[in-house]
Parts: structure tokens; sequence; C-alpha cells
């Protein structure tokens, strides 16, 4: 019997696994360029970034523009997800504490979960459902335990709310356009729909780059280049192999390589109940992740995605992300 190829799902589970390393270190450089630079300022400077570097990528490799039939999917992800979602979750990480903004803002992957089956046809096991019960309790208890004595405000409630819906409408928006074009052109031009989007706050990020500390530029540069161009680039590429519900659910790894990332970079040494909320993340991530004993081995993805799951450890949020 002749074992079908594993290396394209080796891959995508390699571009899957980028993906929640880079967005989780995001939190780290937040806290640099968060505190120098406005939401609107840090979303467009991350964003510029982002475009520039895929921008060159392109034309190295020369990926070309995507079909007329994908720019529907790209346009609504880029506003959606690379601009709407960037600004007001920074805006709304201003107002809320941790906790609050990990329980509101990684409802995003279960409203994945839920557009996914009604809109793309992803199927919902009980396995992903269980898992992802799991991990979003871990999220929780990660932000919770991690809560400063900040206050939350109705307004941060509802801009981490909106956070996450456009996170959710984003991803489900791109993966059907992930069928017609690339992952590299999807990613490049929803990166530059959402900078044109965020240009309204050009006079902001000017103003306030004058008067940051290196550091908090160097690091939204940073922001822009490895957890905007490529860890989105990964992304699209991993989405492209597996189901939305599925991609959403492996960016609940993310609170709990945050708290190691915090503990070996800032020195933040984290409480018993950090690191139970980290193992309960990760333990929901490998339950959703994992396939039946009794599943056919040419089970297929509600959406024509390739029949082999992505094995994998993404703000969502910057102080208790779901992905970045």
């Amino acid at each position: 019997m002749t074992t079908p190829p594993r290396r394209p799902e080796r891959a995508a589970a390699a571009a899957a696994v980028v993906t929640v390393v880079l967005w989780a270190s995001a939190f780290v450089a937040i806290r640099s360029a968060g505190s120098a630079y406005s939401p609107g300022a840090l979303a467009l400077g991350r964003l510029a970034s982002g475009a520039l570097t895929l921008g060159v990528i392109s034309l190295v490799r020369r990926a070309g523009v995507p079909p007329r039939s994908a720019w529907r999917g790209i346009a609504v992800s880029g506003v959606l997800w690379f601009g709407f979602y960037m600004v007001v979750l920074n805006w709304g990480e201003q107002q809320v504490d941790a906790g609050t903004a990990a329980l509101v803002v990684n409802i995003g992957p279960i409203l994945i979960a839920l557009l996914g089956s009604r809109l793309l046809g992803d199927a919902m096991p009980p396995r992903l459902l269980a898992g992802m019960a799991v991990s979003f309790a871990g999220a929780v208890t990660v932000g919770l335990s991690m809560s400063g004595e900040g206050g939350s405000s109705v307004l941060g409630v509802v801009l981490c709310l909106l956070a996450a819906v456009a996170y959710a409408g984003g991803v489900v928006a791109q993966k059907p356009a992930l069928a017609r074009a690339s992952a590299l052109q999807v990613t490049t031009f929803g990166c530059l729909v959402g900078a044109v989007l965020c240009l309204p706050f050009a006079g902001q990020l000017v103003e306030q780059a004058g008067d940051a500390p290196v550091s908090a530029t160097l690091n939204m540069v940073y922001l822009g280049v490895f957890p905007t161009a490529l860890a989105f680039t990964t992304w699209a590429y991993a989405l492209a192999r597996t189901t939305a519900s599925k991609m959403g659910a492996t960016t609940y790894a993310v609170p709990a390589l945050v708290v190691l990332m915090s503990w070996l970079v800032l020195g933040e040494v984290p409480g018993l109940l950090t690191l139970g909320g980290g193992v309960l993340c990760l333990a929901g991530v490998a339950v959703s992740r994992s396939r039946a004993r009794n599943a056919g081995a040419g089970a297929g993805s509600g959406t024509g995605a390739a029949a082999a799951p992505v094995v994998a450890v993404e703000p969502p949020p910057e102080e208790a992300p779901v992905g970045k």
C-alpha cells in the first residue's frame, strides 16, 4: 500500500507554528511601541512596515496581482482584520484590563467556528468544540491571572468585542480568496488595504514618531515585518490547507506562549494560576487538532481543503492575545 506524501502536511504545520510564535512575540513588542504611539498611529506604522516588506518580497518572487475572483475576500479581510481590527484592538486594550480583554477578544476563534460552519461548510466535530472550550477557559485564566489593578469601561468592552467580530469576519472572508490566489498575494494586498484604511492616522504617526524613543519605533517596525508580514503569510499558507475553524482554535496557543516569553524576555515569573491557564490553552489546542481514531484517512474539510489536517500549537490582544 502506498503511503501518501506528508511533506505538504508538515509544511502547513510548520507554517502554523511560525504564526503563533510570532503573534505571541508581538506581546513583548507592543509593550514598548504601545506606550509611545496611539492606537491608530501604531496600526498604521505596523501595517506600512508590513506592506513594504511584503511588497519587496512579492516583487522578488514575481507574485503578481491576485485574480479578480479573489479580490472580494482580500478586500473584506483587509478592511476587517488588517485595518479595523488592529485599530480597535489597540484602543480597547487601553480601556480594559487584561482579564476583561481575554474574556471578550478570545471569543474570536469561537465566532470563526460558527461563521465557518455557517458560511464555509466547516465541520464542527465534538473534539473541536471540546478543545475550544478548554482553550477558552485557559485563555481567560491567563488573562485574569496577569491582570493588574486596571479597570474596565463599557467602551473598552465594546471595542474588544468589535475586534473579535472583525477578526472572525476577516478570517472567514480570507479563506475563499486562498482558493484563487496564493498566500503571499492574499496577505500582501490585504495588508495594503488595511494600511490605506489607516491613512487618516498618518499625521499622528509622523508627530509621535518625532517624540517616541528609538526602541518603541523599532518595535513598531518589528511588528510590521515579523508578526504581520511573515506571520500573516504563514497563517494564510496554513489556512489554505485546513479549515478556518481549526486554524482559529490553533490561535489559543498564543496566550500560553506569551506567558513563556514574558518569563524569558521580561523576567515576569508566572504564578501557578497563570501556568495552569497556559497548560489548559495548549491542552485544548491539542484536543481540537486531534483526529478520532476511527476517522477515515481521506476525510476532507468541509471546504474542499487538503484532507490531511494541520497539527500545530493566534489577537488578538496585546496583553491577553488571541493572535496578532
